[in-house]
């Protein structure tokens, strides 16, 4: 059977295809990813503005063309902050699906920092060590502290990129007095975490995807280093190539920036935040370590599909009616239209 996962997150949507063939084994076939920067203009007022609303629903369009091309079977789509805290997150979840027939799934912020942890633990061996995982999205930033075992801790913030940007609305370049604001900020926002990190225990970060993807780009651009991070699932970040270009990007402003190696054009602005968000926590909380995971969110969805999979293994129905028990079970999820 073939299968599309969607991750309607704020800044991208994200589309991959993959085939599970009669052995169980996971082929993937395609994946795409679409800017649609759901926060812009309103995403501290809990609103999806008219243009951003549009930019979603119009990737949800072009996915849907992609998907029909393979003669997927099933497709599951799941939303996250932006939709999920706008008041006309639902309106937007009953337009896709009436123009696509794709049903979104509109997730917590605990369920959603369950699946990256999933999908973090296919990219990166954490082994029984302890490990804080960070995901910076642009509504939300998930952190969880764990192993290849098990989940500690984990907890959701209304700390995204976009959300973060809109709030410092930094000066090109930004300021050391907005850097100050902005930690002043994290720090009364992040005491739960603090105290998390004292109580478990943990000096080793991985940043999930997103910012962490292009941060490893860029240092790889910058400094030529031997290892190619877009070849490889985890990457282990040198911390004084880090702390060079952070220095670079903070110091920079956004015509500098869009011609930066590396760099993807939509997180052009939002960078600025990333990083002195990432160089926050490195210092605060004391991280001797940091490593990126390319993978996850939508693996995983993609882990949990196949878990499913295993457990439906002696039911007589065939593997197209297949449904995702499990994550249904577990996401405190609302459904929509």
């Amino acid at each position: 059977m073939k299968i599309a996962v969607i991750d309607l997150g704020t800044n991208t949507f994200k589309l991959l295809i993959a085939e599970i063939n009669r052995r169980g084994q996971l082929i993937p076939l395609f994946k795409d990813k679409i800017p649609v920067k759901l926060g812009e203009g309103g995403i501290n007022n809990n609103e999806i503005s008219h243009t951003p609303f549009l930019r979603g629903l119009n990737a949800m369009k072009f996915h849907k063309q992609n998907i029909d091309k393979f003669n997927v079977d099933k497709i599951y789509a799941f939303a996250t902050s932006a939709i999920r805290s706008a008041k006309n997150g639902k309106a937007l979840v009953k337009k896709i699906e009436a123009e696509t027939g794709i049903e979104v799934k509109i997730i917590s912020g605990n369920k959603e920092a369950e699946l990256i942890y999933y999908g973090v633990r296919q990219a990166h061996p954490m082994g029984k060590k302890r490990h804080l995982i960070m995901d910076i999205g642009g509504g939300s930033t998930e952190f969880i502290i764990a192993n290849d075992k098990k989940i500690f801790w984990k907890h959701s913030f209304d700390l995204g990129a976009a959300r973060l940007l809109e709030r410092i609305n930094p000066s090109e370049p930004i300021t050391a007095d907005e850097i100050k604001e902005l930690n002043r900020y994290l720090k009364k926002e992040l005491k739960i975490l603090e105290e998390a990190v004292d109580k478990f225990g943990t000096d080793i970060l991985v940043g999930s995807s997103g910012s962490f993807d292009s941060l490893a780009e860029m240092i790889y651009h910058k400094f030529h280093t031997p290892e190619n991070p877009l070849v490889k699932t985890d990457y282990m970040f040198n911390l004084n190539y880090f702390e060079q270009m952070y220095h670079t990007i903070v110091t920079s402003n956004y015509d500098e920036r869009i011609k930066m190696k590396g760099l993807a054009p939509m997180r052009v602005e939002m960078i600025v935040v990333a990083v002195v968000f990432i160089k926050y926590i490195i210092t605060k909380l004391k991280m001797e370590e940091m490593v990126l995971s390319s993978y996850s969110l939508k693996e995983g969805i993609l882990y949990k599909i196949m878990q499913d999979l295993e457990e439906d293994k002696p039911s007589p129905k065939p593997a197209t009616k297949l449904k995702a028990k499990q994550i249904d079970k577990e996401a405190n999820t609302e459904h929509y239209g």
